[in-house]
């Protein structure tokens, strides 16, 4: 799939681990995982909303196209 997910990218430059953040977005840290490796084949726009809150981010930070 071309579509890249950073999110381990911004967990490394905010310092935060995957179970705080999965906390703080408020999804499971399974479904955190699945987004991580790539495995996802949607994410929720209120979900992307949380996450670039959390992490003080833009969409375009966490999500990356490859061809």
């Amino acid at each position: 799939m071309p579509i890249i997910v950073n999110v381990d990218v911004m967990l490394a430059k905010r310092k935060m681990s995957s179970g705080e953040l999965a906390e703080k977005v408020g999804i499971t840290p399974a479904n955190l995982s699945i987004l991580k490796t790539n495995k996802a084949k949607a994410i929720r726009f209120s979900t992307l909303e949380k996450l670039c809150e959390i992490l003080d981010c833009k969409p375009g930070d966490i999500l990356d196209y490859e061809k």
